[in-house]
């Protein structure tokens, strides 16, 4: 429910109404009730696109719903939220939120594909270092094939996907981090 009132909380706080986020971020007003209402459990790309509309980072949304304000983030309290459609698991390793940079650690299943439209990277500089596994980052129609110690800087904004076309599990940092003049 928090996350549901977060998501609610920060669109009332831009005069926006359901009609106006539903049209800036491609979410069908429907969904966006039931969202809120914590009637539905959204995928990450459902809230990658509400957080983009709303001019801030998934990892910024899943904070503000934590309310965390403190500067030290133990692993043990650092929230976990799980897709429920791919199984995509992302830690928000920053303690706080809103500050200028965010860690975010991210377990992406064998076979999984999680894609964002270039509207979730409009306003950030976003770098990815794979831990472990392998990733396929498309880039608009790049493919960056990423393996262990590599670390990708991302262009400007375009649609992206992250790929694991593997059978093991992959595991990498994301970098978040909001663009001068954003």
């Amino acid at each position: 429910m928090s996350l549901a009132e977060t998501l609610r909380a920060a669109r009332e706080a831009q005069e926006l109404s359901t009609n106006a986020l539903a049209g800036r971020s491609g979410v069908s007003r429907a969904m966006i009730a039931k969202i809120e209402r914590g009637d539905a459990q959204p995928t990450a790309v459902l809230l990658g696109k509400l957080a983009a509309a709303l001019g801030m980072t998934l990892s910024s949304l899943i904070a503000r719903a934590e309310a965390n304000t403190q500067r030290v983030r133990r692993f043990a309290d650092q929230p976990v939220w799980t897709d429920p459609e791919t199984g995509y698991r992302r830690r928000a390793v920053s303690p706080g939120s809103g500050g200028p940079l965010e860690l975010v650690e991210v377990d992406l299943p064998a076979g999984a594909v999680v894609s964002y439209g270039a509207e979730s990277y409009t306003f950030l500089h976003h770098q990815i270092w794979v831990l472990s596994g392998h990733l396929r980052f498309r880039e608009g129609d790049v493919d960056h094939e990423l393996d262990p110690g590599d670390c990708l800087q991302l262009g400007p904004p375009a649609p992206c996907s992250y790929i694991n076309p593997t059978t093991e599990n992959c595991r990498y940092l994301v970098v978040i981090s909001k663009r001068l003049g954003g």
